[in-house]
């Protein structure tokens, strides 16, 4: 679709940058609105085919719903949001656009697509589908498509389960071991690495995770599993039963990799 113009809102920073830079080198002219910067909403309605919605998880309902009555029926109307039941909800009430929901499993700091995994919602995708697939396949993205709350509930698991264990690791390396380099001439590997991981998370953009730990129904489900299984662990360790805790370990090896 040569001549195409796409919007992104957004797209000062993180991955609506990434994907402005991304969709650039493939030709598209495509014009980018900050907070207080760039196009307004009603200039990008008429002049993009394509708006991309990429802003914080707590304020992305809240953009589309300002954004998707002013596009008209041809164009589409994208979001790059973590959790995607609200969000493509949100398009498909608010718009009479071809509507699609988009997750990039990766964050900005990659170089390239290939290999890196994106998944499409699309709720309403008219001809807009084959295009993105397109765009998208071109930088040898590996694609998958599944409804928003499909999504949501493995994200639960991906996301979800995994950041709310760094939380966890994090609120109790600062009861047990702050400041932490005090630990580094005792370090290995691993606890580096996960400390790296512990640090990202607090120290870089703490409220993205907290957006997706919080927002994310499924997690209700989630946390008190979490909780069972530390009441569980807890037992063997206060019995100072290893030999029943490797048995546990060795009973759900099997079953997670049978």
């Amino acid at each position: 679709m040569t001549g195409m113009e796409i919007g992104i809102i957004g797209g000062t920073r993180g991955m609506g940058h990434w994907f402005a830079d991304y969709l650039k080198n493939q030709g598209y002219k495509v014009n980018v609105a900050g907070r207080t910067t760039g196009m307004t909403m009603t200039e990008m309605a008429a002049s993009c085919q394509v708006v991309v919605v990429s802003v914080p998880i707590s304020v992305t309902v809240e953009i589309i719903e300002e954004i998707g009555p002013l596009l008209p029926a041809a164009s589409l109307l994208m979001d790059l949001t973590s959790l995607k039941t609200a969000s493509v909800a949100a398009m498909v009430e608010s718009s009479v656009a071809a509507v699609i929901g988009c997750h990039p499993l990766f964050g900005p700091q990659i170089s390239s697509l290939k290999n890196q995994h994106v998944v499409l919602c699309p709720a309403r995708p008219g001809k807009w589908l084959a295009w993105l697939k397109e765009s998208l396949e071109k930088g040898g993205a590996l694609l998958v498509e599944t409804t928003p709350e499909k999504h949501d509930e493995l994200m639960s698991v991906v996301q979800g389960l995994n950041h709310f264990n760094t939380v966890m690791m994090g609120l109790a390396l600062s009861k047990i071991a702050a400041p932490i380099a005090q630990l580094a001439p005792f370090t290995t590997p691993l606890f580096v690495d996960k400390v790296r991981v512990v640090e990202k998370v607090f120290a870089e953009n703490p409220q993205l995770y907290a957006d997706i730990i919080c927002n994310n129904k499924m997690m209700t489900d989630i946390i008190p599993i979490y909780e069972q299984i530390v009441a569980e662990i807890k037992s063997f360790v206060f019995r100072g039963d290893a030999e029943g805790l490797a048995q546990v370990l060795r009973q759900n090896a099997d079953r997670l990799w049978p």
